[in-house]
């Protein structure tokens, strides 16, 4: 009796029973988040579920406990979820065998970069779930050796990002391809209307559930830039990581070559660090993976395709080594902490010349990110014709973030000096 009260009294009330009330127990999940609390009861109704959370909130269970309680362990494939990337499906793919631990249903996850005779044996296994990337399930599809066309529920995972990176054809063919009855449930950080007429032609009568509100950053991240010249940047993320050696960080680059480079010279100075992105075997990709949240790598170097599937929920720090091309790709990257009420920090390294950037992010998140300083980083002096001055801080160079204030319309941001000094191209004769 008393082992009863143990279990989370929370979850029970949603409706959940106790085979997955002893999963959450043994996962420490005493009370559910607000996308759970919300999508748990409605999933366990039946009904198409259009959801929109942000990173981090707990979408996996969310939708997850709801099916799993429904599946029927005496017969064959009855679900199906398609992620975008590999991370995210092994990553969804743990999380619900976690929740499954004490119930006997199995789950497997297809994707590209893995060996096909592998993932053959394990759909030989007969699973009642599949998680996977739309271009493997379709593999297996027009192979023979997965066919969903009785499945009863399926879910799109992260669906904005699915369309960010080309799969819209894929999953209009997947979709497209389950003809029994069945309950479809679509979740996404962002809903634009492309992904609500996806929603009109393949869900029916869906419940709409929003618990972003339009809040595009997380409270609990703590978020400052520092300004830095480009070639200083390496020497100040060293300076910050030994001064406040944070638990686990991720750091982010925009291109698949410079987070290599950083890695590298990391590890070169004696820290703990690796990279993932897309140029890495997959078995390199996972097991980078598993030691991440492991805790046996201390920095992980990552773009934002790679990092898209990292649901860690320990992470402390977000670096922000390179400022984004793409300012949302920032509401992302900081999502990657302050994660399920626990809280983070986020630090941008921001050059003069992105002073434009950051007020746009500024913008774009209503809310005007702080400058600080790291204790001892003296930056490198610049050649001049005259005598050496200090940097101009960054606060001076960028365009401010209100329109108007007491003295009236703001003035535009003066113009950086790199195309006055740019070399005139000659032709050769």
């Amino acid at each position: 009796m008393q082992k009863h009260q143990e279990l989370p009294q929370a979850f029970a009330d949603l409706g959940i029973e106790v085979r997955f009330l002893k999963a959450l127990r043994k996962m420490r999940f005493d009370t559910p988040s607000e996308i759970q609390a919300a999508m748990i009861p409605v999933g366990l109704a039946g009904r198409d579920i259009l959801g929109q959370a942000r990173t981090g909130t707990g979408k996996t269970a969310a939708f997850g406990l709801p099916i799993l309680q429904h599946i029927d362990p005496a017969a064959r494939l009855q679900a199906i979820c398609l992620a975008p990337t590999r991370e995210l499906a092994v990553q969804v793919t743990s999380e619900l065998n976690r929740l499954a631990e004490f119930a006997n249903i199995r789950i497997v996850a297809v994707y590209g970069g893995q060996k096909v005779a592998t993932q053959l044996h394990q759909l030989g296994r007969k699973p009642h779930f599949v998680v996977g990337t739309p271009g493997r399930v379709i593999d297996f599809i027009n192979r023979r050796k997965l066919d969903i066309q009785n499945v009863r529920f399926v879910v799109l995972d992260e669906v904005d990002r699915m369309l960010d990176i080309g799969f819209r054809d894929d999953i209009k063919n997947i979709l497209g391809r389950v003809t029994a009855e069945h309950q479809t449930i679509l979740v996404s950080a962002t809903i634009d209307e492309e992904i609500r007429r996806l929603a009109q032609r393949y869900l029916h009568d869906p419940a709409e559930i929003n618990v972003s509100r339009d809040k595009l950053t997380l409270e609990n991240v703590s978020q400052s830039y520092v300004t830095v010249a480009k070639g200083d940047k390496f020497r100040l993320l060293r300076l910050f990581l030994r001064q406040k050696d944070p638990p686990i960080s991720l750091v982010f680059c925009n291109t698949k070559h410079g987070a290599r480079k950083l890695a590298k010279k990391l590890h070169s100075v004696g820290v703990n660090a690796k990279e993932i992105h897309g140029d890495l075997i997959q078995r390199k990709r996972d097991r980078v993976m598993d030691q991440f949240r492991k805790h046996k790598i201390k920095v992980l170097v990552a773009t934002d395709l790679a990092a898209r599937g990292i649901d860690v929920s320990e992470i402390s720090h977000i670096i922000n080594y390179d400022l984004p091309m793409d300012l949302e790709v920032y509401i992302h990257r900081i999502g990657r902490t302050g994660r399920m009420g626990a809280k983070g920090i986020a630090l941008a390294f921001v050059t003069p010349e992105e002073g434009k950037q950051l007020t746009g992010i500024e913008m774009l998140i209503n809310e005007q990110i702080p400058e600080c300083n790291i204790d001892g980083f003296v930056p490198t002096p610049q050649e001049t014709p005259t005598e050496p001055t200090a940097p101009t801080p960054l606060s001076r160079l960028r365009a401010p973030v209100h329109s108007e204030g007491e003295d009236g319309p703001a003035k535009p941001p003066p113009k950086t000096l790199g195309s006055r000094f740019r070399p005139t191209r000659r032709r050769r004769l």
